[in-house]
């Protein structure tokens, strides 16, 4: 018997692996611009950094993350072209959050068995964002653990790299009395509380290839809705000439839910009172709710309720960087300003993550 043969029996296919990484090749290879170097395949994927001599003072900033338990959804129906956009709207929009725009991205599967068409479909929805968020995708590992995962389980993260000049960065420190929180609104669930959606779906008999009414089509269907890329519509605002400058502090509205992550872009002593009745959450949240027997306002704390993103801008610009993102296709609007005046804010959420931020409570009812 051979060492291959042995590998095999070991349940480990490195003939699938090939055969996946041709299926997804011209799709990571049209990620590529000229800093891009050796091409798909390598031990290593190299990046031409001397594209980032035109910067004063560059910083780098990276972030990491994967797509959590919404990936049960696609493996319920046998569907993994949308889970790649997934992890790029996780990972790739983080980093647009402090002002920089991403240069690159690697990927990281792990299965029980390579599957070369459920891979390629993966990586293929990987690279099409990465494309969309003019990212290059310059790396990526498919790993097989036979034994540890079932035969069609996956699991998939990313890492992702991005530039800023040192005197761009933002954050909270950049917030002043009177600014304007806008909201950018989301596609849906994105990425984010899928455990409570397969808890509430479970406890009401819900199968994920059942037809729901209430959310309009079948339950995978319906909910794996792919996560919106920010970050050129983002970039364009930071950058346009009538725009650059009005932004001061940007939030992605991921775990954690929508005050909380609000919070951590905000400086200690500021706080805001967030008006619902600005938007209506969407078909989804309230098919959700409803199913639960819950409000919308307890799953605040989970659920991005229809906004994925906040900006903080500056008051004189505000209504400009509003009708810029509309007008690049994300309706946008105002939810409320930020104060620095004395206040109890006992009932307030302040800060998260480790965050020492301002203050954020939600009022009001949403809109029918």
């Amino acid at each position: 018997m051979s060492s291959a043969d042995t590998y095999r029996d070991a349940g480990v296919d490195t003939a699938a692996g090939d055969r996946a990484v041709e299926l997804m090749k011209s799709a990571v290879s049209a990620t590529h611009g000229p800093e891009v170097l050796g091409g798909v395949g390598g031990f290593a994927g190299l990046f031409d950094a001397s594209a980032l001599t035109r910067y004063r003072s560059p910083l780098l900033a990276t972030s990491t993350d994967g797509v959590g338990t919404k990936i049960a959804l696609a493996q319920a129906i046998d569907r993994h072209d949308t889970i790649g956009q997934d992890l790029v709207g996780m990972v790739v929009d983080d980093i647009v959050v402090v002002g920089a725009k991403p240069l690159f991205m690697t990927d990281y599967i792990a299965c029980g068995r390579v599957a070369p068409e459920r891979i390629a479909a993966i990586v293929t929805g990987i690279a099409e964002a990465c494309a969309a968020t003019g990212t290059a995708l310059v790396g990526g590992e498919t790993a097989e653990h036979p034994g540890l995962m079932a035969p069609d389980d996956y699991d998939v993260a990313g890492a992702a790299t991005g530039v800023v000049e040192s005197d761009a960065v933002l954050g909270a420190d950049r917030v002043r009395d009177g600014d304007v929180v806008l909201a950018i609104e989301s596609s849906g669930l994105h990425s984010n509380g899928f455990s409570l959606v397969r808890h509430i779906l479970a406890t009401a008999g819900i199968g994920l290839a059942d037809h729901s009414d209430d959310l309009g089509g079948v339950v995978a269907d319906v909910l794996l809705e792919p996560t919106r890329l920010y970050t050129s519509p983002l970039l364009q605002v930071l950058e346009g000439t009538p725009t650059a400058g009005a932004v001061h502090s940007l939030s992605h509205v991921t775990g954690g839910g929508i005050a909380a992550n609000l919070a951590r872009v905000l400086p200690r002593g500021s706080w805001i009172e967030v008006e619902r009745s600005t938007w209506s959450p969407p078909t989804v949240f309230r098919a959700l709710s409803s199913i639960a027997g819950s409000t919308l306002e307890s799953s605040e704390g989970t659920w991005n309720l229809g906004v994925g993103f906040f900006a903080v801008v500056e008051a004189e610009r505000a209504a400009l960087v509003a009708e810029t993102i509309t007008g690049l296709g994300i309706p946008t609007w105002p939810v409320g300003t930020v104060s620095t005046s004395p206040r109890d804010l006992d009932s307030f959420e302040q800060g998260a993550k480790g965050v020492d931020g301002g203050a954020v409570r939600l009022v009001g009812s949403y809109a029918g």
